[in-house]
């Protein structure tokens, strides 16, 4: 299938449907006068971006309470984003950073008229705003299936016999923990927002005996940044999606070669253009490069994340990543969810504590298995177990919450 040309801005094609989570078709409909659309129904949020963007005009799905975006020299839009600390942003960007990947995936996945794909997150999430925007813009029939419970957004996946899902990890765990209808329709799983732990990428490639999962690593701020493939190893987050440069670079900016540990930088045409409430981007854009923060390293052409510059700490003097420990842990039999903490702790600066859910029983394995694989350093000194799994409007654990409830 050729790519469309890139647009500067949205429009519905004409052989695009879309299909609420009651399975009736969503009309296309006037643009609003506002710029906010309300999150509400899903299927009528979409159709009235949609009007929105092929006006050119300014929208934003969600967020009433905060400004509404102002129009811009090119046809602008506005998303939130919401990480594992909170505070929502809004984050402004051009429709035609958006609409240079629709022609990607459209060679990359085959997305375009006649494929069936899902989206199983609310349109306030930028994910799941991104992935109703992209079938339609494209000519896809796209099923808009927030709101309905994981039994019954699979019994739907079934019976419109959906052949491609976008979607976060957090609603894919609900999925298919839920037993239910076979799949056999399912060909593509693209997952974005957080990494997929082993368990989880296994009990989706059961779902169907032709799925692929493909996984991509990127932020709102700015869109796509790898992509994994066949090749992909098991730790890494994939290899730059076409279109994106990344560099590794040092504290002092030095450019890191293979193996080197430092901050991700990102240079490609999907990169949001500010913030919303004028700040810009401190500190984390320069010269066309930006940086959400993330360390990492390049290996044998993959993209390695250790973690978020925000959470790494201190352990006996040395840097430790919580994201690497759960990241393993995750993987343990009895870990259903996993948050790695740290307590103040006047020898050491810190100690990890481990917030989970899953097997109480299986504690005492899990440690042993900690302490074996990650040494005295890094292993949790504690387990919290918790019933529930606090998350932010994004489907990332709440961190913050999670943290004040177990009093660390």
């Amino acid at each position: 299938m050729a790519p469309r040309a890139i647009a500067d801005q949205f429009c519905r094609h004409p052989l695009a449907r879309i299909y609420g989570p009651d399975g009736a078709a969503v009309p296309v409909v006037d643009a609003p006068d506002s710029a906010v659309i309300a999150d509400v129904s899903c299927g009528l949020a979409v159709s009235m971006a949609l009007a929105r963007g092929a006006l050119g005009l300014p929208f934003r799905v969600g967020g009433a309470v905060l400004p509404a975006p102002e129009p811009g020299k090119r046809p602008v839009f506005e998303t939130l984003t919401s990480g594992s600390t909170g505070v929502p942003r809004r984050i402004r960007r051009t429709q035609r950073s958006w609409c240079a990947s629709f022609a990607v995936n459209a060679r990359l996945f085959g997305i375009g008229p006649g494929r069936r794909m899902a989206v199983l997150g609310q349109m306030a999430h930028s994910l799941s705003l991104y992935g109703a925007i992209e079938g339609a813009c494209l000519g896809a029939e796209v099923h808009l299936l927030a709101g309905l419970r994981p039994d019954a957004q699979r019994k739907a996946l079934a019976e419109r016999r959906v052949q491609v899902i976008y979607a976060t990890p957090a609603p894919l765990r609900l999925l298919v923990e839920r037993a239910g209808e076979a799949l056999p329709h399912l060909q593509l799983v693209l997952v974005g927002g957080s990494k997929l732990d082993p368990a989880l990428r296994a009990a989706l490639l059961a779902l169907s005996p032709s799925v692929v999962v493909r996984e991509f690593y990127g932020a709102a701020e700015a869109s796509f940044v790898t992509v994994t493939d066949a090749a992909s190893a098991g730790a890494g987050v994939g290899r730059p999606y076409p279109g994106v440069r990344l560099e590794i670079r040092a504290v002092d900016g030095t450019v890191l070669g293979p193996g080197g540990l430092g901050e991700v930088w990102v240079k490609s045409p999907y990169l949001c253009a500010r913030y919303g409430d004028r700040r810009g981007l401190p500190a984390l854009r320069r010269a066309g490069w930006l940086s959400v923060g993330e360390m990492g390293w390049i290996e044998r052409g993959e993209l390695h994340l250790a973690g978020r510059t925000g959470r790494m700490l201190t352990v006996a003097d040395q840097n430790v990543f919580p994201e690497e420990i759960e990241a393993f842990l995750a993987g343990l039999p009895g870990v259903r969810r996993v948050a790695v903490l740290p307590r103040p702790d006047r020898m050491r600066g810190h100690v990890l504590v481990a917030v989970m859910q899953g097997d109480p029983q299986a504690e005492t394995e899990i440690l042993q298995a900690a302490r074996a694989r990650l040494g005295p350093l890094k292993m949790p000194r504690a387990v919290i177990w918790r019933t529930d799994w606090p998350e932010t409007p994004s489907g990332k654990a709440d961190l913050t919450r999670i943290a004040a409830e177990a009093g660390l």
